[in-house]
């Protein structure tokens, strides 16, 4: 294919172009009629941004055929947006293709309205309600570990193998649900978990779809939605009147949600208020830090010594007991790991916003309606910033080795006012989760799987992560 890259100057301006003209339009390929570089964005979406970052600098003019979009590779454009200007930014058109499905939950709501709903939810995600629920994620691990055992002994004996992406989605599912609900949803489990999986799957479509005609035509996906729907909400709407007419006060999220009133009105959520946030934390809840979680699998199998060093520090904080909250702090090297493979490989890879008046980044106009995309799989990858960037070194996250690094040159939960309200339990779940599997497994990649990154809504391998499951011998032995 013929190159359909622009060439520009330093200043940002196609070559020629007029002194008073300069530095209103960044550079960036102009790709072919009508449909832009979409086509050469579809076929690898990390490889073609990264190297536009790399050859065009921080601030990218993406041209997308029907959308001119402004690609910010810099630590301050983030903070611009994120932060500083926040106001000036809203949701990006891809939230309102789900919006239909997830409903105005916090992901997907805007302007006073998610500040209410924000405002009522955040005292059930402040820390000691966080930790309160440690037996819950300590529980549905043990009962994952459970599970392991037969696989682990048929390995054994000559390779027995698990799809750890697969096994990471069911916990992580299996953990937000009771901490939803607290009570056992086991009879209900399979179907959530189908309906979210579906719900999942075609958001991902409509997210790169060139024309998305999903509300408007009755296609085999249309109803394919529409049922995993109604499937969820009929779990979600008899929990939550079954809740109203008990009167029951729960320390469950769903409990902390029913008794949150506004400060001025004294109003609660409604039904479908609650039934929109519920379905947002059952999928923002899960599908990230089940990625995370795969990811840091894959990094410690390549990485042996910190493996080594991570399981060290788990049989030092925790001994032989159940790990809790106060030992999902004290993990510090874990943490560093934890830090180190969402650089590398943040679930959520890119952030899109749109601006609501004119703006001006980098010294380049950004009109009305653009939309702008900040994108941390590049942007922890900046050499201004890290050193060896696509190395798998925890310790760049030390204090000493952090002087000077912008905050938002590492932003995996995004930042600013609308900064991920699941952040504390995701990084509560995920050393948890670690401490408990790594006292008792030993997870080795299968050799010869390839793996690939798949930037869907999150970032995902894209052949899933066979791996071996192990019992380590000092757990077998007491076990035994």
């Amino acid at each position: 294919m013929a190159d359909t890259t622009v060439q520009w100057d330093t200043q940002g301006a196609a070559q020629g172009a007029a002194p008073s003209q300069r530095r209103r339009t960044p550079p960036g390929p102009a790709g072919l009629p009508i449909v832009g570089i979409g086509p050469e964005i579809r076929r690898d979406p990390l490889a073609y941004l990264t190297s536009l970052a790399q050859r065009c600098g921080d601030v990218v003019h993406l041209n997308l055929g029907r959308q001119r979009v402004f690609l910010l590779n810099h630590p301050n454009h983030v903070a611009h947006v994120l932060q500083a200007n926040y106001r000036n930014y809203r949701k990006s058109d891809f939230y309102d293709k789900v919006r239909p499905t997830f409903g105005d939950g916090l992901v997907t709501s805007e302007g006073d309205f998610w500040r209410r709903q924000r405002k009522l939810a955040q005292p059930a995600f402040h820390r000691e309600r966080i930790e309160a629920l440690a037996k819950v994620m300590t529980d549905a691990t043990g009962e994952m570990l459970r599970r392991w055992e037969s696989t682990a002994a048929q390995d054994a004996a000559g390779g027995a193998t698990l799809d750890i992406t697969t096994e990471m989605f069911r916990l992580t599912l299996d953990i937000v649900l009771r901490s939803l609900f607290g009570a056992d949803l086991r009879d209900d489990f399979p179907k959530v978990a189908q309906s979210v999986a579906t719900m999942l799957e075609i958001s991902e479509r409509r997210m790169w779809a060139f024309v998305d005609l999903q509300d408007h035509l009755p296609t085999r996906n249309y109803w394919r939605t529409r049922h995993a729907v109604r499937t969820l909400d009929e779990v979600v709407y008899r929990i939550i009147a079954e809740r109203r007419r008990s009167g029951e006060r729960r320390d469950d999220l769903l409990g902390m949600l029913l008794e949150a009133r506004d400060a001025d009105t004294g109003e609660g959520m409604s039904d479908r208020q609650l039934r929109d946030e519920v379905t947002t934390l059952l999928v923002a809840g899960h599908e990230t830090t089940a990625n995370a979680l795969t990811w840091i699998w894959y990094l410690l199998s390549k990485h042996p010594q910190a493996a080594r060093q991570v399981r060290a520090e788990i049989d030092t904080v925790c001994g032989g007991r159940m790990p809790n909250a106060e030992d999902a702090r004290a993990l510090t090297y874990t943490k560093l790991v934890i830090q180190e493979a969402m650089r590398l490989y943040p679930p959520a890879w890119t952030i899109s916003r749109a601006a609501i008046e004119d703006d001006e980044i980098g010294g380049y106009a950004v009109p009305a309606g653009s939309p702008v995309m900040l994108c941390p799989y590049i942007i922890h990858r900046h050499t201004d910033y890290w050193e060896n960037p696509e190395g798998f070194d925890p310790e760049r996250f030390l204090p000493e080795r952090s002087v000077g690094r912008p905050k938002f040159a590492y932003f995996p939960f995004g930042g600013g006012p609308r900064i991920c309200i699941g952040n504390s339990f995701a990084m509560m779940e995920i050393p948890l989760v670690l401490a408990m599997a790594m006292r008792a497994y030993d997870l080795h990649l299968v050799p010869g799987h390839r793996v690939e990154p798949l930037p869907a809504i999150s970032l995902r391998p894209k052949n899933g992560m066979i791996m071996s499951v192990r019992r380590r011998a000092a757990a077998a032995k007491q076990a035994a």
